[in-house]
């Protein structure tokens, strides 16, 4: 007969702690906390920016950051890694949303893709031609591709906060636009954006896909096994000339949406150690330390390696990465933006128009003439005022615009004046949703009412 250790009580502080970690777990994964850090980031990139301490600021972001090993050293500003290597962490949470949704999410068929689909090129095209109608020339047409951004962190964030009152259709509706906007954007910065490509460059970027290949051939599921493939392919594309970020999309399109095949199931392997625990207990040190292993890696290999490294990877981007991007990037000196000049002023107009009512002008339309045509319909429970409220909420750019803006501007003036227009956009997009958002979810209050007072009469 095996004996157990007789169970002891647990400290009151331990369960507190316990308690409080996993409240904070759970607050870290909801969608609105993530976009108020985001604001909050931003408030204070452009507070520090227009404060006595602005030199300080822009000084921090130039500030050399170096890296070697041995004779091999590569030194570059702190804005350049942030922008250009630790944004490739966000992107790669977008191809693995790309890839969960292709594979069974909102954009797994034709049928489902459709309207999602429709909205969200209607609400690239339109944004587009309306900053090209105040930017006909260049440089300043350049920035054409900057209001057809969705920053999806800011706009479900807002649409969390209007509760449970706004249909999931909506919410779903919203979430497959703004992947389908993501993937726009990315075909925009490798075409448009990634300069003249040097080939050789493709030969090191290659190298690296087929060492992940290889792995993901030999079964190996760690994630900490693909980073050094994930860099050599970082690198390749720097190389080339291409935005070095787009490693990250190919790696999160690349990562598998299924568990590798194993000649036992995991939760055999849980159910085979769980059995050796209850009758060994603690005696069989040696035999319960490689039990715990096993469980260890069942409990990996339980989800596919998709969901897995994003829910891995979530709290760093939307806690650590995207509140450094907008703190590098979102501070604008007001009084460094000369807007007495016409070319800024029909940048930021250009923006802000294009985003406010560009964004919802394109999204509704398009809806409308798919749906109109026959091509799809509304999801359940959706109907034209949730589209509008969609349309309104795509108008947030925020991140994914202010990263093309950087790729679209040497001038620093029209750079600035790009940025401005897209915080002035984003912030009057999320008051739009809301107060829209707001009177829908009174009309929903007003029909839950009046719906069983018709039931009793």
């Amino acid at each position: 007969m095996n004996r157990h250790a007789p169970r002891r009580p647990v400290p009151r502080a331990q369960d507190l702690a316990a308690r409080a970690l996993l409240t904070l777990e759970r607050f870290l994964h909801i969608e609105a906390v993530s976009g108020i850090v985001l604001l909050a980031a931003a408030a204070l990139a452009l507070v520090w920016a227009n404060s006595s301490y602005a030199s300080g600021y822009h000084a921090l972001w130039h500030a050399p950051l170096t890296f070697g090993v041995g004779s091999y050293v590569v030194s570059q500003s702190l804005h350049f890694w942030i922008n250009d290597a630790l944004m490739t962490v966000f992107f790669l949470v977008v191809g693995m949303e790309i890839r969960r949704e292709i594979h069974e999410g909102a954009l797994a068929s034709l049928a489902q893709a459709a309207l999602p689909l429709a909205a969200a090129l209607g609400g690239v095209a339109v944004p587009a031609l309306i900053y090209l109608a105040f930017n006909g020339q260049a440089p300043q047409s350049q920035g054409w591709a900057v209001p057809t951004a969705t920053d999806i962190a800011f706009a479900v964030g807002v649409l969390a906060l209007l509760g449970r009152s706004i249909p999931g259709s909506v919410r779903i509706f919203l979430l497959a636009l703004a992947i389908i906007d993501d993937i726009v954007a990315v075909l925009i910065i490798a075409m448009f954006y990634s300069g003249g490509l040097d080939y050789t460059g493709l030969l090191v970027a290659a190298v690296g896909i087929l060492m992940v290949l290889a792995l993901q051939r030999m079964g190996v599921g760690t994630a900490y096994a693909y980073v050094l493939p994930g860099a050599v392919l970082w690198i390749g594309l720097l190389q080339t000339g291409a935005h070095p970020t787009l490693a990250g999309v190919v790696l999160g399109l690349m990562t598998p949406v299924l568990p590798a095949p194993r000649h036992e199931h995991p939760l055999d392997i849980v159910r085979r150690a769980a059995d050796f625990l209850v009758r060994a207990g603690a005696a069989d040190t040696d035999g319960t330390a490689e039990q715990a292993r096993r469980l260890r890696w069942a409990q990996r290999e339980l989800l596919a390696p998709v969901t897995r490294v994003q829910m891995a990877l979530h709290p760093w981007v939307a806690y650590v990465v995207m509140p450094l991007f907008a703190l590098a990037n979102a501070g604008v000196t007001l009084d460094g933006v000369d807007l007495s000049a016409s070319s800024s002023q029909a940048v930021m107009l250009g923006v802000a128009v294009a985003l406010v009512a560009g964004k919802p002008l394109g999204v509704v339309a398009a809806s409308w003439i798919a749906v109109r045509l026959g091509w799809c319909r509304l999801p359940p429970g959706a109907t034209w005022s949730g589209v509008a409220l969609v349309g309104l909420l795509a108008g947030i750019g925020f991140t994914m615009s202010i990263f093309i803006a950087n790729l679209a501007f040497g001038d620093e003036n029209l750079l600035g004046a790009a940025k401005l227009g897209v915080l002035t956009a984003s912030a009057v997009a999320a008051t739009a949703g809301l107060a829209w958002g707001a009177v829908l979810a009174a009309r929903q209050r007003r029909k839950a009412v009046s719906a069983p007072e018709a039931g009793e009469a």
